[in-house]
């Protein structure tokens, strides 16, 4: 509304509440988490989807979490106090997922936030916690191509995982590669890459198709992959899709053991939530299997399955494990709960040896660590048929498809 210059009472007011807003936005803008909390607590954020079509998957990251949590206060906390978690649901729902991130920080004052798994959960959180100035833990494989100072990405970027997947098919000699996906940006993002290698090396991308998130009808694209004929699926499909896909491809003669599927998705959880014997002889690709064997994985499935009983592992829930482990020596490192200094002080921390081998932040905020490739077994474990030769650095921006881009986080 335009303010008549001989109107003065009007004019005052006018600039009295631009005044209130300019105020209100700058301090919305300065709004940090509380970093001096009494009680002898400090908060921090659990954030999953505990309903909907990833509550399959993200149920557990969040039991993982928890885990973490317990675990760390038994041993004295951090910095003197004990974390009280505030746990929130995403339900499934990018916008939910937004809300609820402002809600922890803003209304319970968390420090930081560990939580998400779809790329369409964490993008629709970035404006959150880059406005407030918070930092977000994301323990899930993802496609790259984003790099931020206000996440944390302990999951694969797809350098490790999706592309050492490619490295272990051509090895076996499989070259007609079928592309399936949930759609929405992790899986179309990946399978940019995967097509852009897969043609690099001389394959053949045989078909591409994508079904909604939590899509269950796969009558015409198991018509498409007959006709295709592919030596392999490379499978991006997300949540309880995965279900009605590999039930539709049994009943029309195809189950993994006949034409072979590599998922990135599906883990142990995943696998026994479905029932084992539907993905049997499956392919998976991750950075964990709770077959590795190694003490310190052995040692920390006894105490897990202890207090979860006939749960399994799988990878992204190690990541959300390691997520509050690696947050609270950083914490420790940087005597502070202030986001940008735990942050720094995380990507300054020495090589862990973890259950899943040898971890480090790089200066990207991104994780070293090792790929394998496995087969799932009736029991419900992956033998493991293939590793990198060791961790690896991360790349958020492949080098084949986004040429000249790199990763520097301030």
């Amino acid at each position: 509304m335009r303010v008549s210059s001989k109107v003065i009472v009007p004019r005052i007011k006018a600039i009295c509440v631009l005044a209130i807003v300019l105020a209100l936005a700058v301090s919305a803008v300065d709004l940090r988490p509380v970093m001096a909390q009494g009680g002898g607590t400090v908060k921090v954020g659990v954030l999953q989807s505990l309903t909907g079509t990833m509550a399959i998957s993200e149920v557990p990251v969040k039991d993982a979490t928890m885990f973490a949590i317990d675990e760390v206060n038994a041993e004295g906390g951090v910095l003197g106090k004990k974390i009280e978690p505030i746990v929130e649901d995403g339900a499934s729902d990018p916008a939910i997922f937004a809300q609820k991130a402002q809600k922890l920080i803003q209304e319970d004052k968390v420090v930081t936030v560990f939580g998400g798994w779809t790329s369409a959960s964490r993008k629709a959180m970035l404006p959150v916690f880059e406005q407030f100035h918070s930092l977000l833990w994301y323990p899930v494989q993802f496609e790259g191509n984003e790099c931020s100072s206000n996440i944390m990405y302990s999951g694969a970027q797809p350098n490790q995982q999706i592309l050492p997947a490619l490295d272990w098919a051509f090895e076996k000699g499989y070259k007609k590669y079928f592309l399936l996906g949930s759609d929405y940006v992790f899986p179309r993002t990946a399978n940019l890459i995967l097509k852009k290698h897969i043609l690099h090396r001389g394959g053949i991308v045989s078909g591409e198709e994508y079904v909604p998130l939590g899509g269950t009808d796969f009558s015409s694209i198991i018509t498409k992959i007959r006709i295709a004929k592919p030596d392999i699926i490379f499978n991006t499909l997300n949540g309880d899709s995965n279900v009605s896909f590999f039930k539709q491809m049994s009943a029309a003669g195809m189950p993994p053991s006949k034409l072979p599927v590599m998922s990135f998705s599906i883990a142990e959880q995943e696998a026994k939530a479905m029932g084992t014997q539907l993905v049997t002889d499956s392919y998976a690709a991750w950075n964990y299997f709770e077959s590795l064997n190694n003490p310190m994985n052995k040692k920390f499935l006894a105490a897990y399955h202890k207090k979860y009983l006939g749960s399994p592992m799988d990878d992204p829930m190690v990541h959300g494990y390691i997520d509050v482990l690696m947050w609270a020596a950083a914490v420790k490192k940087a005597n502070s709960f202030d986001p940008n200094a735990v942050r720094k002080a995380a990507t300054e921390l020495a090589w862990e040896n973890s259950v899943m081998g040898s971890i480090k932040f790089a200066p990207n905020q991104s994780l070293y660590q090792t790929a394998y490739v496995g087969k799932l077994q009736p029991d419900g474990q992956f033998n493991i048929l293939w590793k990198s030769k060791e961790p690896l650095y991360p790349q958020p921006y492949d080098p084949l498809v986004f040429p000249g881009k790199t990763c520097v986080v301030h």
